[in-house]
């Protein structure tokens, strides 16, 4: 007997795959969803005015560093007044030399010049006389043409004698050597005892105390700085200067291709004011302006494998990772230059977590649901 032509049979073999049926809708009715791997917040790129800047390095530099010599010669060096890094004013005596030998030769050409002076009177009185004998013919007149002769000569020795007496007491002044202008020492090779010569260099002067920065500029960027150009400085010591553009360098160097530009500086306020020094290096920027630029959030980029992401969140709650050009940094932002659309949702955080096709839960919006969820309400 056949045992699927009996009607038990029948209806058993008619209800078997109902029941495979009913389990498998059971089976997908209870299938769990999947889980977001990070609750994210999203952000849209944004046009933001970030400013134009040329980077550049140089040194620091006196504006003018003067030397001061000794204009006496052979004279000894008796006092030394100041020292490296005192500020000092226009006229202030720096060094004193020992003056006994030019006071005597100042003594000396003083009474040189008051003989002189008796020996004048004494023959204009002379050729006065001889004068009111001229009419009377008591003298002759190569008589009177000597006294008149003598006067004169008489009269110039005296304006030998005060110029002698001039130069020694100019050479008495030398004695004391003062600053030629406001400013700071910046070297002393003076030394008490010393005895120098005729212009031997004795300090070196900061005029006005004024430093300036030689930035060095490559050739191909030389036309974007004009004069007047605003520049931040941070010197090596922490120290924060601005400065503006006084002078572009001339010439370029032919082996470099760089050109100096001067820039006039002054301290900005700061814990490290003060702290910079002529011969420091510094680093600066030149301000050139401001220009527009789409920009995101810091954070939303992720560096892997020395190349910059940002992550996507799609319709679906899924992200896509997306590969950017990162350009300039303006505080918290960065610029991007390619890769971004003005109207993309990103993740504005924690895209380190994350990987290509991961769900996310969006904290700043509806997130949409998951396919199996769907499914089952739909059905």
């Amino acid at each position: 007997m056949n045992l699927l032509s009996s009607p038990l049979a029948r209806a058993g073999a008619l209800l078997l795959p109902l029941a495979l049926v009913a389990c498998g809708d059971k089976a997908a009715e209870t299938k769990p969803a999947p889980k977001p791997a990070l609750t994210v917040t999203t952000v849209v790129p944004t046009q933001a005015m970030l400013p134009v800047t040329l980077a550049a390095n140089g040194n620091l530099a006196a504006w003018q560093e003067a030397i001061i010599g000794a204009e006496a010669s052979g004279l000894r060096i008796a006092e030394v007044l100041v020292g490296v890094g005192d500020r000092v004013r226009r006229g202030q005596v720096l060094a004193r030399f020992a003056g006994e030998s030019l006071r005597a030769d100042t003594a000396q050409a003083q009474a040189a010049l008051a003989e002189a002076e008796a020996s004048a009177a004494d023959a204009a009185n002379n050729a006065a006389r001889a004068r009111t004998l001229q009419q009377t013919g008591a003298m002759s007149a190569s008589q009177i043409n000597q006294y008149i002769t003598a006067e004169k000569t008489a009269q110039a020795r005296v304006a030998a004698m005060r110029a002698q007496l001039q130069a020694q007491q100019v050479r008495l002044s030398q004695t004391a050597v003062h600053a030629p202008d406001d400013g700071v020492i910046s070297a002393r090779t003076a030394t008490v005892g010393a005895v120098v010569g005729n212009g031997t260099e004795l300090f070196r002067l900061i005029r006005k105390g004024r430093l300036e920065w030689r930035a060095e500029v490559t050739s191909s960027e030389l036309g974007r700085v004009t004069p007047g150009t605003r520049a931040i400085i941070t010197a090596t010591s922490g120290a924060r200067l601005e400065g503006r553009v006084r002078m572009i360098g001339p010439t370029v160097d032919p082996q470099s291709r760089v050109a100096i530009v001067f820039v006039d500086v002054k301290p900005l306020p700061g814990p490290a004011s003060g702290s910079e020094r002529a011969g420091m290096f510094a680093r600066g920027e030149f301000e050139l302006g401001s220009q527009p630029a789409l920009t995101v959030p810091q954070p939303a980029v992720v560096v892997r494998e020395g190349f910059s992401y940002v992550f996507r969140v799609n319709p679906d709650n899924r992200v896509t990772q997306v590969k950017v050009q990162i350009g300039r940094i303006a505080g918290d932002r960065l610029q991007v230059l390619s890769g971004l659309t003005p109207d993309m949702r990103i993740v504005a955080s924690g895209g380190g977590f994350l990987n290509d096709g991961d769900l996310v839960r969006v904290s700043n919006g509806t997130p949409a649901a998951p396919p199996a969820q769907a499914a089952s309400a739909a059905k």
